[in-house]
C-alpha cells in the first residue's frame, strides 16, 4: 500500500509542479521544499489534494516542512491519518 500511496502523490507532484522534468530525479527523500520545489502556494494545492483523494484533514502546524519535505515524511503522515491509504 505504501508503494501505490507514494506513487499517486509522486504523480501528482510531477503533473502539478514539474512537467517534464525526469521523474526518476524526484525520490523519496528529494527535498520538496526546502528544496524550492513547493512554495506556499504548491504545499496548498498538495494538502487539499491528499486531504480530498484520502480523507484525510491535517492540522495547520502539520502543513510545514517538518511534515512536507519529502515523499518519505508526507508518506508518514497520510499514513497517521488513514493507516490504508486508500
Amino acid at each position: 500500500m505504501t508503494d501505490t500511496l507514494t506513487q499517486a502523490i509522486k504523480d501528482f507532484i510531477m503533473e502539478e509542479f514539474l512537467p517534464g522534468e525526469d521523474p526518476d530525479e524526484l525520490t523519496t527523500t528529494t527535498p520538496l521544499i526546502s528544496g524550492g520545489i513547493l512554495d506556499s502556494i504548491a504545499t496548498l494545492k498538495l494538502v487539499m489534494f491528499m486531504e480530498e483523494k484520502y480523507s484525510v484533514n491535517f492540522e495547520p502546524h502539520e502543513v510545514d516542512k517538518e511534515h512536507l519535505d519529502n515523499l518519505e515524511s508526507i508518506v508518514k503522515l497520510v499514513l497517521s491519518k488513514n493507516p490504508t491509504g486508500a
